[in-house]
């Protein structure tokens, strides 16, 4: 007799019509995958899962680093800034710098290190 496997109990159904343990909408994120070209036709029922996971995982990783910086700064609210300072400090999050630059063409943000450092608009 064939046993499940370990991701088998991933597309089982859960709470309030959703697919599985995700904190985010499939079918939101279906319809955004969806909307994303004229070439994308169908989409499979396991590729909406994997980019749940991925946004949770991108989420999460962001917010800590966020913490991380409002800590530095001696505080227990997470505020935007702190976002933005956590984005800009991290060269992963390279992607992003152009959306939270401020107006006069720079944001300065504290390193993770310690350090301060002044990042251009790109």
């Amino acid at each position: 007799m064939r046993q499940a496997g370990t991701y088998s109990g991933i597309l089982s159904g859960g709470i309030s019509g959703r697919t599985g343990p995700h904190s985010l909408p499939l079918a939101r994120i279906k319809k955004i995958m969806k909307k994303s070209g004229d070439d994308v036709k169908m989409i499979s029922g396991e590729a909406p899962i994997v980019f749940s996971k991925a946004c949770e995982l991108f989420i999460e990783e962001l917010t800590v680093r966020s913490w991380l910086v409002t800590l530095k700064g001696k505080r227990r609210t997470l505020h935007k800034e702190d976002v933005a300072a956590a984005i800009i400090s991290t060269d992963i999050f390279d992607f992003l710098v152009s959306l939270v630059s401020n107006s006069n063409g720079g944001y300065e943000a504290p390193d993770i290190n310690g350090e301060e450092m002044v990042v251009e608009n790109r």
